[in-house]
């Protein structure tokens, strides 16, 4: 019997070694001055697809943006590909979230910190005005985009950060920012004036994991989620008895879906609740740890952030 000779290398170390060897390639560039985009423009790295959009409303066409995460991709469960790797060693710079959002990427983000600037947009934020929670290593909850004056400090944040690494468009990206937050004030005004239609004993919000409570506590919604905080623990039996049983104490009218969790488990506990003789509709997908696709309204915050208002509203009245 022939014996194979093949040396077998694991996953873990081959992706140790080209963490190393991105590092080094990086260092080297470094030394001889800032990488950039092969044009010269800032390059950029980014995570969820919340701060894609607005890193690339503040900096237009002047950087160079990357963002590892698409439509539907949910950033609690998301784990680095090795071409991740390579896109963020090679960076100047990259923006995440934080509060522990991309919790898997954050032992990757450790090992950059030496080469890569990496920064964290949620540390604009006073933490005393945060959501606490046991479940995030940060003990916030971090879903802080559903918050349109958190997302306000961001952009602020974020201004003044790409205008410390690339001062000759610092006048460039302060209109930018004046011109966004223009546009997220008008937002809030709008979603404001949609939610007062709505009679507040009807403002139950279920969906299928807790997104929303900097929604709910901004605007009076009691917000309930199946799955808790963060998608990586699953809903058990009880949890959607006992979830069941508040839809139909509150006579809740719909309950809804997400477009970064399976649909399977707003589905469960719709039919657990006729069961028990009460009927709910699913009033419709939600854009929670995702905006929608690219080129698409709800592809950008200003558009799925008025989706989901619209959505929740019109289901619920």
């Amino acid at each position: 019997m022939k014996v194979s000779t093949r040396i077998f290398v694991s996953p873990l170390r081959l992706l140790s070694g080209v963490l190393l060897a991105c590092g080094l390639v990086l260092t080297v560039a470094c030394e001889n001055g800032a990488a950039g985009a092969a044009d010269g423009r800032l390059k950029i790295v980014t995570t969820t697809t919340m701060i894609t959009d607005l890193v690339k409303n503040i900096g237009g066409d002047s950087v160079s943006v990357q963002g590892l995460m698409g439509s539907g991709v949910d950033p609690h469960l998301y784990k680095a590909s090795e071409g991740d790797v390579t896109k963020l060693t090679s960076a100047d710079v990259v923006f995440y979230s934080g509060l522990h959002l991309e919790g898997k990427l954050v032992d990757v983000f450790e090992k950059m910190g030496r080469t890569t600037n990496t920064i964290a947009l949620a540390e604009a934020l006073n933490k005393d005005g945060l959501i606490g929670s046991e479940y995030f290593a940060s003990n916030y909850d971090p879903h802080i985009w559903f918050n349109i004056e958190y997302w306000k400090q961001l952009t602020a944040y974020l201004t003044e950060q790409l205008s410390e690494l690339d001062p000759q468009h610092a006048d460039f990206f302060r209109a930018n920012e004046v011109a966004y937050l223009r546009k997220l004030d008008a937002l809030e005004t709008d979603v404001r004036a949609t939610i007062t239609t709505l009679p507040a004993e009807k403002r139950v919000l279920v969906t299928a994991h807790d997104a929303f409570n900097y929604f709910g506590q901004e605007y009076g919604f009691e917000v309930v989620g199946l799955q808790g905080l963060s998608t990586a623990t699953e809903a058990g039996v009880q949890d959607v008895q006992k979830l069941a049983r508040l839809i139909i104490d509150k006579q809740v009218k719909a309950i809804f879906v997400e477009t970064s969790v399976p649909r399977r488990t707003i589905e469960a506990l719709q039919q657990a609740v006729k069961a028990d003789g009460f009927d709910v509709a699913i009033g419709g997908t939600l854009y929670s740890d995702a905006l929608g696709s690219a080129g698409t309204d709800e592809g950008t915050y200003l558009g799925m952030f008025t989706h989901n208002v619209n959505t929740i509203v019109n289901a619920l009245k």
